[in-house]
């Protein structure tokens, strides 16, 4: 039956055109993109998948810097203690040479005081980033080293913990050896600082405090005024005075004015070892101290090395063994961290790399076979295009019967 209201023939090319150019235009896509799944209307699923692996991806790479910083970090500090262990077996060498006693010993001290400089600048100097692994300032540092994702898609972080190693000659004490005040200051234990008004202002001049009955040979006291600041090593002739107290705080008030800081500054001798500073410019210093102990670092027997005496060779030969030995494991100990580190770096740029090939083959076009179903497709977009040309030609014969 012919009807010209009803072209069923023309209805099936349309539909079949329709559903030749949505899946034409969904292969152009693909192409376009290189993604088989783009969008979550493509795939809900595996795109839900895809995001949640490519956020750890991401998370993956920020930890494969936060590694290469920490490596970064421990091997400074592992060059430190090699350098360290290297300058010792030089000390070694020197104090070798004191037991003789034919030397001469003053010389030989010389040398000695100059290697013990150079191990000081190096730990000083042994930071990355301002993190220093080997000046006793921290105990430890944590590495960030990986994320864990578990079945229920919780997420927790874990780390490379190393442990720093104490290769100062010196250390911070809790004793309340160096103290300043101004009337509104507050000192605390090992450090102190207050603040100096201009010349003339009412809080101008302030006080520091030296307690000498729990001071040693080779203590460091540093007072920092503005810009300027004073060092005064504790001597054992200051310990060995009858008023230690006040032979170290004439020593510092020398350290003070030699320092150039625009202060005047006044021993009280009737306070047993105070000094008092006062500003003598016109604009407000602050004034801050702190108290090394010479003894309390990793290698705090470093200062007291002496080889100017035949007994004081005798007793370096035996602390240097402990000294070399300290500096050769805290080498150890960082070559091992350092090693760690950069296995786990090595893992995590593998397992990025696996994980976005995982990716890839979930969301990516296969770009050989869109190609072939692009031909495929175009093919049958202009045989669907005739066949529906040829449907809507059918109602016209119906003219015929009426000639």
């Amino acid at each position: 039956m012919s009807s010209i209201l009803t072209n069923n023939s023309a209805m099936v090319a349309l539909q079949t055109l329709q559903s030749v150019n949505t899946n034409l235009a969904k292969t152009q896509d693909m192409i376009s993109t290189g993604k088989e799944v783009a969008t979550a209307r493509d795939n809900a699923s595996v795109f839900a998948i895809s995001k949640v692996m490519e956020s750890d991806v991401s998370g993956f790479k920020a930890i494969s810097e936060s590694l290469s910083l920490g490596e970064s970090t421990v091997g400074v500090a592992r060059n430190a203690a090699e350098t360290t262990t290297d300058l010792l077996t030089q000390m070694k060498q020197k104090i070798v040479a004191a037991q003789g006693d034919n030397v001469d010993r003053g010389k030989l001290q010389s040398d000695v005081a100059s290697l013990r400089d150079q191990v000081n600048s190096v730990i000083g100097a042994a930071q990355f980033n301002g993190l220093n692994l080997v000046d006793g300032s921290v105990a430890s540092t944590d590495v960030l080293a990986s994320l864990d994702r578990d079945s229920g898609g919780n997420v927790t972080s874990s780390s490379i913990t190393v442990d720093a190693q104490d290769l100062s000659s010196g250390g911070f004490v809790s004793a309340a050896a160096f103290a300043g005040s101004t009337g509104e200051a507050a000192d605390t234990q090992d450090s102190f600082g207050f603040s100096m008004d201009p010349n003339g202002g009412t809080s101008d001049s302030g006080t520091i405090a030296v307690d000498g009955s729990v001071l040693a040979a080779g203590d460091k006291l540093t007072v920092q005024i503005g810009d300027d600041t004073a060092n005064y090593t504790v001597t054992a002739e200051d310990i060995a005075s009858t008023t230690p107290s006040d032979t170290i705080a004439v020593g510092l008030k020398t350290a003070i004015e030699d320092s150039g800081a625009n202060v005047t500054v006044d021993f009280d001798s009737g306070s047993p070892g105070q000094i008092a500073v006062t500003n003598a410019g016109s604009d407000a210093l602050s004034v801050s101290g702190q108290f090394t102990n010479a003894g309390s670092g990793g290698l705090g027997t470093l200062s007291a090395i002496d080889v100017s005496t035949a007994g004081g060779a005798n007793t370096a030969l035996a602390n240097i063994e402990s000294l070399i030995q300290t500096s050769i494991d805290a080498a150890a100990s960082f070559g091992t961290d350092q090693s760690r580190i950069s296995t786990q770096s090595d893992f995590v740029s593998r397992l990025t790399d696996s994980m976005e090939a995982g990716i890839g083959s979930l969301v990516d076009a296969d770009m050989e076979a869109a190609s072939a179903s692009l031909q495929a497709l175009q093919v049958q977009q202009q045989l669907a295009t005739q066949s529906l040309s040829i449907a809507n030609q059918a109602p016209q014969a119906v003219l015929s019967l009426f000639r």
